[in-house]
């Protein structure tokens, strides 16, 4: 729910600033609004240290919880050596990985001494130098150098000379400390790097106390920011400024300044101020405005979309996966997450609750339809009599059955026992075809294809219907486009001929629909043109523009039965070439092939499920552009 907002101005005196401030804070209704330039002020050193220490904690291992106590100070030291700790494990982690390397490089000369070769250098008045090159490469025969021996197809020499050589094809190393001290310092940094982790994980248990104590200078960092809004006049000991108050807490405002000395008014909207938007939702509510805000904030002229675009999401998501085997995946997964993180709260609580609505609509879903795991099912199986998506093609061939049309003798031919079906379910029974183990229905599954595929049309014009309705107070236009949508789902199948819902279970029949359809069509371009002009004069002749608009975004919501059929074709497939490769490979098969399908579904259905939302019908009912209502309010640890 979208409420609305009102501009106070406040004034008061400055021995009541603190009181009425901290009362405000207290209760977490008034946005204070900035005179010109909003007053900038430092984030403090102990807020960015308490910040930094919590972040390094959450990635260690759990621990018990701190419990001796302590203030600010003890806080700021525990975060302070975290950091601490933070940058020295970086740092030794690099050195690391930099003795390794040097390790790796000079092992092939052995363990020797520099003084022993600076030395040998000083007294034999010989200059010695080390060299590698490629194996395989050909080697000078000077007696100067001395083959050492050959790793990670380099070959390793020592020249022992008068004067510095200069080999071609080979490279000089430096070396500027032997096997042994380099081996000691990495010794010396592992046994640094696992004190300073031992003593960073001893430290997890502290971010409950560093949250704490970061609560109250949040707390304390914002009310000081606020009051630094307020403006004093030279004369008089008074303050004054003006804030944002929903229209529920006017109330609450009056009640508060009640025992202070500070005086409140309502005054105009100036059109230069941009209105915050206050959205005030619960329970299943909460999660759709998380949704939305995903792309934009409404604008205070918007109705709120949370609930609208929540279900049907879940309805886009159902469809999208299709399948009420995975949906008791995901459902398993919701109740694992939440025996497991019992102390989930706010945001991750309210999409934990949004895994249990996605699961259960992708079950309910599946049931409808009839698809589990990919498995199909005979029609005379339960699962499949459960299914509203069979009854409607059983209907469908009944009709089809009765009227002896050109889809029946289509499939007369490609069946010729269909000639003595009674019934329509004797006439999908008929179609049976068996590939190597595996029978398939063809009629059942190009009926349920074509009542899927104009199922998610209905969707489409459902969905946007709404949409127009919402706004039609705004867009009286609307309301035509509303009878070419439904003009366009009755008119077109017939130059298709193809039948649809209404047509075979006997609402409307096929020329009338044609008739029906037509008129709508061309009606509804023709009054959404007349209410734009008449709504938005000369400007409204480009509402005809919004013909070819309505109706590629209606086709977009096929967009729901590819991925629904991609899925179940994927599904399948797994399925049929893991039952051809015996129980072992067979099952490791199938295990993968639906954890991938799952996956690629799952993302799918959140894309697209929120795209279809976001796109699709924000067009019709969504102005956006709104910025949210930031009151200044008290943060509670939890």
């Amino acid at each position: 729910m979208i409420t609305d907002i009102f501009k106070y101005f406040v004034m008061g005196t400055k021995e009541d600033l603190d009181l009425f401030f901290e009362g405000a804070q207290e209760q977490g209704f008034l946005e204070f609004i900035s005179v010109g330039t909003p007053k900038s002020i430092e984030t403090p050193v102990t807020i960015q240290n308490l910040l930094s220490g919590i972040k390094i904690l959450k990635k260690q291992p759990l621990r018990e919880p701190y419990q001796g106590g302590g203030d600010l100070l003890l806080a700021m030291q525990v975060a302070e050596r975290v950091v601490e700790l933070k940058e020295d494990l970086e740092r030794l982690y690099e050195e690391k990985r930099v003795l390794d390397a040097e390790i790796v490089r000079v092992s092939p000369f052995g363990d020797f001494s520099m003084q022993d070769i600076h030395a040998i250098e000083k007294k034999g008045n010989r200059k010695i130098q080390f060299f590698c090159m490629k194996t395989g490469k050909n080697l000078s025969s000077a007696p100067e150098i001395v083959y050492i021996g050959t790793e990670y197809d380099l070959d390793y020499f020592i020249t022992i000379s008068k004067e510095p050589l200069s080999l071609p094809g080979m490279i000089e190393m430096r070396i500027d400390a032997p096997l042994g001290e380099l081996e000691d310092r990495l010794d010396f940094v592992e046994d640094a790097i696992a004190r300073f982790e031992t003593e960073l994980k001893d430290y997890a248990g502290h971010i409950g106390f560093l949250q704490h104590e970061l609560v109250g200078e949040l707390n304390l960092h914002n009310l000081i920011r606020a009051k630094k809004e307020v403006n004093y006049p030279l004369s008089v000991p008074c303050f004054f400024i003006e804030a944002w108050v929903p229209k529920n807490k006017v109330s609450i405002l009056f009640e508060l300044v009640k025992t202070l000395n500070v005086h409140v008014e309502q005054v105009l909207i100036d059109k230069d101020d941009k209105v915050p938007t206050c959205l005030q939702n619960s329970g299943s509510h909460l999660i759709g405005e998380d949704l939305i805000k995903i792309y934009d904030i409404p604008s205070t002229e918007d109705k709120d979309p949370s609930s609208w675009v929540l279900w049907f999401f879940g309805l886009f998501f159902a469809v999208i996966v299709g399948d009420a085997g995975y949906g008791l995946i995901f459902l398993a997964l919701a109740f694992y997450l939440k025996k497991k993180f019992p102390a989930l709260r706010g945001l991750q609580k309210r999409m934990l609750r949004l895994l249990f609505i996605l699961s259960s609509a992708c079950i309910v879903w599946g049931i409808s339809v009839s698809s589990y795991f990919g498995i199909k099912l005979t029609p005379g199986s339960l699962p499949t009599r459960m299914s509203f998506l069979y009854y409607l093609i059983e209907n469908k061939a009944d009709y089809h059955l009765k009227m002896k049309d050109d889809v029946y003798r289509t499939w007369v031919m490609k069946f010729p026992e269909i000639n003595k079906a009674q019934t329509g379910d004797e006439m999908l029974k008929m179609s049976a075809v068996t590939k190597k183990t595996t029978t398939s229905y063809q009629i059942v599954e190009e009926f349920s294809g074509n009542l899927i595929l104009e199922f998610t049309l209905l969707m489409g014009i459902l969905h946007i219907t709404l949409g127009f309705l919402r706004y039609l107070r705004r867009n009286i236009a609307g309301l035509g486009w509303i009878f070419f949508m439904v003009g366009g789902y009755l008119f077109f199948p017939s130059l298709l001929n193809a039948t649809i819902l209404p047509e075979f279970l006997g609402w409307i029949d096929r020329p009338t629909a044609r008739v029906v359809g037509l008129q709508l069509l061309f009606g509804g371009i023709g009054f959404a043109i007349i209410a734009a002009l008449i709504q938005r004069r000369w400007k409204g002749i480009s509402e005809i523009t919004n013909m070819v608009q309505v109706f590629a975004d209606v086709l977009s919501y096929l967009r729901l039965y590819a991925l629904s059929l991609a899925g179940a074709i994927m599904a399948s497939t797994f399925n049929q070439e893991g039952s051809a490769m015996g129980y072992f490979f067979g099952f490791i098969v199938i295990l993968i092939g639906h954890c991938i399908n799952m996956l690629l579904s799952f993302m799918g259905g959140i894309v697209h499920g929120l795209r279809l939302n976001f796109l699709e019908w924000y067009h019709y009912c969504f102005d956006g552009g709104g910025r949210l209502f930031k009151p200044l309010q008290k943060l509670r640890f939890k």
